[in-house]
């Protein structure tokens, strides 16, 4: 019965609420497409998503982790001899900063993983 109400519990918390956190990593780049790389952020640290702009020119995007204290600030970068002004956007979970999920779609194995617990918990 224990089991069950663990399995239930570690199932309904949020991502990253539960151990170390992992970011994507992506460099500076122009193209929308950054698949990234996974790594491990520090204790003080956030995923991060941040989007560059220059005027008359595409945006840029890099991916990673930041500093909390940096969450939303705006900064000059230079990406191929231009400077663009970057906005670190932080998120809180595991990968949370990985390409947007389609709306209407749930990570997979949610919902086996509930439908486990809670038979579990019925001693079925």
């Amino acid at each position: 019965m224990v089991l069950g109400w663990l399995l239930l519990l570690g199932m309904a918390l949020p991502p990253g609420t539960t151990g170390t956190k992992n970011c994507l990593f992506c460099e500076l780049t122009d193209s929308l497409s950054c698949p990234g790389i996974p790594m491990n952020c520090g204790n003080d640290e956030d995923c991060f998503t941040g989007q560059g702009t220059a005027p008359g020119l595409s945006p840029i995007i890099n991916k990673g982790c930041v500093q909390s204290s940096s969450c939303g600030r705006e900064e000059p970068v230079t990406y191929q001899g231009v400077t663009y002004s970057l906005v670190s956007t932080c998120c809180y979970g595991n990968l949370c900063n990985r390409a947007p999920v389609p709306a209407g779609s749930r990570p997979v194995g949610t919902p086996t993983g509930l439908a486990l617990g809670v038979l579990l918990l019925r001693g079925l």
